[in-house]
């Protein structure tokens, strides 16, 4: 009887292993355009539910020099750019430069082009999620006229918005590849935990 046990609990651990170790990339994608010349597409890949996340930008169009690069609150364009509220700030922090401590979450610094107003570039953000309270899919994603001043200004509005200038191109952060299930649903948490309790049970009967 015991070797019965042993077996359905080795059977048990390795489907949950497998469950647990399923690859949990998240991917989204934006696509930005306004009424000026700027375009072009932003992607953010997260290998982990708690993994920082990966940015793609690739953009045309823009004046040559850096623009600011932030998220905003809301994935609205009914009204433009103007339509996606401010940046998104969860947590009620000043406006900061994407390392420092205090920022908001929205916060992704300047993105610079080049002479011939070309964008093409990557970098990872550590605070920013596809998934949780933080998670960015759904909301606004803006590149702005002028250069960010990372909050170390003295304009009034350096702590607010950088006083990174008018909105030249905007989109909406959507889901891009999720496969059957978005990874990190608390309803797979809850059937993972709820199977590891009762493999706890099932193991602790086979060993006393």
């Amino acid at each position: 009887m015991h070797s019965h046990y042993a077996l359905i609990v080795t059977l048990a651990l390795c489907a949950v292993s497998a469950l647990a170790q399923k690859s949990s990339t998240m991917e989204a994608i934006a696509y930005l355009a306004g009424t000026s010349t700027v375009k072009g597409n932003v992607t953010f890949i997260q290998n982990g539910c708690s993994e920082n996340v990966h940015v793609r930008v690739y953009l045309e169009g823009l004046t040559p020099g850096k623009h600011g690069f932030h998220v905003h609150e809301k994935g609205d364009l009914t009204g433009g750019c103007v339509s996606t509220g401010a940046h998104f700030n969860p947590d009620k922090m000043d406006h900061g430069a994407p390392g420092d401590e205090v920022r908001h979450v929205g916060d992704l610094g300047n993105i610079e082009a080049d002479a011939n107003g070309i964008v093409d570039t990557t970098f990872t953000d550590h605070l920013i999620s596809l998934t949780g309270k933080r998670t960015i899919v759904g909301r606004g994603l803006v590149v702005h006229e002028l250069t960010d001043d990372l909050g170390k200004g003295t304009h009034p509005d350096s702590k607010k918005t950088g006083n990174a200038g008018g909105r030249l191109a905007c989109g909406v952060i959507g889901v891009n590849d999720i496969g059957d299930e978005w990874p990190c649903s608390s309803a797979t948490g809850k059937v993972v935990s709820i199977f590891a309790f009762v493999l706890t049970v099932l193991t602790s009967r086979v060993l006393y």
